[in-house]
């Protein structure tokens, strides 16, 4: 089972076809997460999530009702926790519901602190076995995490670019088959490259680390003066 999850994040970062993706992803039996006010956004989508978790200091009463009526599954955090809602609900996720993959929605954008707890996840020792089959997508990127061993990095459309970080100190990363290759880098503290493209007619690049995690961003430019 797979698992899909929308935070609270500004409804402007979202990609354009969410709704329709999620409700696919329901009708299809994957398991869908409200975290917060992420559940009352499913509710206004009319998506009903199988889970929510929060403190949900964010919802009024009456919100608050609602979603305790209809949600089959609810865990309550408390405002003053060691871990924000994003974090418990990728343990719950994994740990619990044991799924597959889990994309967050809604996760970026908006406070940053919040966007980077939610950049962060990974590299908790809890979740850093899961990383792998974490993802976070907003309009304009498809953010992916990989441990040491080698890997193949499929082109996700319509991302037209990738950038890489090292989320930890790495070791011997190397990336292979794109438009700016990389040898042997080592690096003792977190370090991001930006702007590099596939090769023309080639669809993947290949990233290969020895040791450390890394972030790996597909990601397209948008026109912000464009007229819809």
């Amino acid at each position: 089972m797979k698992a899909y999850a929308l935070l609270g994040g500004p409804k402007t970062e979202w990609p354009k076809d969410i709704e329709k993706k999620l409700r696919a992803a329901q009708n299809n039996g994957e398991l869908l997460i409200g975290v917060d006010r992420g559940c009352l956004l499913l509710e206004e989508m009319g998506l009903i999530p199988d889970l929510a978790v929060g403190d949900f200091d964010s919802l009024r009463n009456t919100e608050l009702a609602q979603v305790e009526k209809q949600i089959p599954d609810i865990r309550y955090s408390l405002p003053e926790k060691d871990f924000t809602d994003s974090e418990l609900m990728v343990r719950y996720a994994f740990k619990e519901y044991r799924v597959e993959t889990l994309t967050l929605y809604g996760a970026t954008g908006g406070r940053l602190d919040h966007l980077l707890i939610n950049l962060l996840l990974a590299v908790d020792p809890e979740v850093r076995p899961y990383a792998e089959r974490l993802r976070i997508i907003d309009q304009q990127n498809f953010l992916t995490f990989y441990d040491a061993g080698k890997h193949k990095i499929i082109k996700r459309e319509p991302f037209n670019y990738f950038g890489f970080a090292s989320l930890t100190a790495v070791k011997n990363l190397n990336l292979s088959k794109a438009k700016y290759n990389l040898a042997d880098y080592s690096k003792d503290y977190p370090f991001s490259f930006s702007s590099n493209e596939f090769l023309p007619g080639c669809d993947y690049f290949e990233l290969d680390v020895e040791k450390g995690l890394v972030a790996v961003v597909q990601c397209k430019d948008i026109d912000r003066y464009q007229k819809v």
